[in-house]
């Protein structure tokens, strides 16, 4: 991610890859059905934490050659791990800051990022960045989720106060957790053209178990439990309404209850 590794708001415990990995499974179809990378294509993976969206990567692009960069030693190592007992071999991996890459300029066709942005103070610096490491009309893939976006069955109060903790948490870190319905105007402004957004929506009721269980429990509302503690020695939130607040998002995965997230994906060009 950034330059320090507390700027990540979820953490980095074996339960936050684990999060991260139930997300990637869940919502591979939503949001990178439409990913393809040509032959011989050479693609900049940003931020590539444990791998989660890697895999995929190379399995959709098995003849591109994917470069997955991260600051964190420790997450790149479990991504070659998973890349590995995937068994395939179009992954290269650096460790790296967004804010100060050393590839040459024009290396790459095609730059990926994948909920990193949301974790950047400097998010305009990082696509200057990026911008540079494209070769003349190459394209730039953006995807991120807004957690304002998030509305559900039944409606509750406290769930939306615990819903605001981690995003009070994250800005306060320097990120934004809002930052899907900004994608247009930040690539606009740095300098990117033809960006083209589409929303991503996910849709959760009890006829959808896979959902129920990957997204609403396993991705959303674990990532909101994520943050129990700061937001508790933070002052945010009292005990009795986090537990109430987690309690009701865990009551929309009920079989009369219904969850609703919206993604956004951005591809533009150099």
């Amino acid at each position: 991610m950034e330059g320090a590794r507390h700027d990540y708001v979820h953490g980095y415990s074996g339960r936050e890859g684990e999060r991260l990995a139930d997300q990637a499974d869940t919502l591979a179809e939503l949001l990178h059905s439409d990913t393809f990378y040509p032959s011989g294509s050479v693609v900049l993976e940003v931020g590539c934490g444990v791998g989660a969206q890697t895999v995929s990567l190379a399995r959709r692009s098995p003849e591109a050659t994917i470069v997955a960069m991260d600051i964190s030693a420790d997450s790149l190592a479990a991504a070659r791990a998973s890349i590995r007992s995937a068994g395939f071999r179009n992954v290269v991996f650096q460790q790296a800051n967004v804010y100060s890459m050393t590839f040459a300029p024009d290396t790459f066709d095609h730059v990926f990022v994948c909920f990193v942005l949301e974790h950047l103070s400097r998010t305009r610096e990082a696509l200057g960045h990026l911008r540079q490491m494209l070769k003349p009309g190459g394209t730039i893939t953006v995807i991120e989720g807004d957690h304002g976006s998030a509305y559900f069955h039944p409606e509750s109060p406290d769930a939306r106060k615990a819903i605001r903790c981690l995003i009070e948490l994250q800005a306060r870190a320097g990120g934004d957790s809002l930052i899907g319905r900004t994608l247009y105007p930040l690539l606009l402004g740095s300098g990117f053209r033809n960006v083209s957004v589409s929303p991503r929506m996910v849709y959760v009721d009890s006829s959808r178990p896979h959902l129920v269980e990957g997204f609403t429990r396993n991705t959303f509302t674990a990532m909101v439990e994520g943050v129990r503690e700061r937001a508790l020695a933070a002052g945010l939130i009292d005990e009795a309404t986090w537990t109430k607040g987690i309690r009701d998002l865990h009551r929309t995965t009920e079989v009369d209850g219904t969850f609703c997230y919206t993604f956004f994906k951005a591809v533009a060009t150099t």
